[in-house]
């Protein structure tokens, strides 16, 4: 069975409470219960984690490629427009990686609209709401499925 970490960045946890006209009006933990029903249907192992600290993150990417895990889905949040470090650890822990945003960054505040970790991902999805999870988990299973052939 393939294992999946999904990764939540900062201010996530408040997902539901911090303008939810942006992030949609339900709670993290609501969103994980979906990802991980999604995950068990596809026969992926997932496991969830969030951290509003870039080191405890890092750690976790590189925690799961030495357990073997086998994909990433990541929503940076906030670090996904500065932080170099986590575009290095995931292109480090050598595992396909997808970058979820619930909100189109690209049609967001000028800052928001540039990823400096979407080059180490194989693709980012956004603009979709938390239906962008599943999307990611669905494009994993994919590129999985196709491994095998």
């Amino acid at each position: 069975m393939k294992k999946v970490i999904v990764i939540h960045g900062p201010n996530l946890n408040f997902t539901g409470i911090r303008e939810p006209d942006i992030y949609g009006g339900r709670t993290l933990d609501d969103i994980n219960k979906n990802i991980l029903s999604e995950a068990e249907t596809l026969g992926i192992c997932a496991e969830v984690f969030q951290s509003n600290y870039e080191g405890a993150i890092i750690d976790k990417l590189q925690e799961c490629h030495m357990l073997g895990f086998d994909g990433v889905i990541i929503n940076p949040g906030a670090f996904t427009h500065y932080s170099y470090a986590l575009h290095d650890a995931i292109a480090g822990v050598n595992m396909p990686a997808v970058e979820v945003h619930l909100s189109n960054i690209h049609k967001r505040d000028e800052f928001r609209r540039k990823s400096v970790t979407a080059p180490a991902c194989i693709g980012q999805i956004c603009g979709f709401g938390e239906y962008g999870y599943i999307m990611a988990l669905n494009a994993l299973n994919t590129r999985f499925e196709n491994e095998k052939n």
